[in-house]
């Protein structure tokens, strides 16, 4: 099993959800991704090294981006609907 930790805009994100519906869909998606890590999908380019896993909740797409250090720790990067939700992660992620 991995660890988990919460980059700042991931936490910040999840700690101001008032939906419970969506919160408990992100935490199932946080469990996913710990049981079985390379279940979202890897991005390329500028984003080479993060995975992704999509949410979807009242017909909106959520996605939840991580990565995977050597040391079996996941690392959530961002959480956010779909629409310019990679301008957050390439700020605080560096390969």
């Amino acid at each position: 099993m991995y660890d988990i930790r919460f980059l700042p805009p991931a936490a910040r994100y999840l700690k101001k959800l008032k939906d419970k519906e969506l919160r408990s869909l992100y935490q199932k998606a946080a469990e996913d991704i710990r049981t079985d890590p390379l279940i979202g999908r890897e991005k390329s380019g500028d984003l080479k090294g993060i995975r992704s896993v999509d949410i979807y909740h009242h017909r909106i797409n959520y996605e939840l981006a991580y990565t995977i250090e050597e040391n079996n720790i996941i690392v959530f990067i961002s959480a956010g609907i779909r629409e310019n939700f990679y301008n957050e992660p390439k700020r605080y992620w560096n390969p």
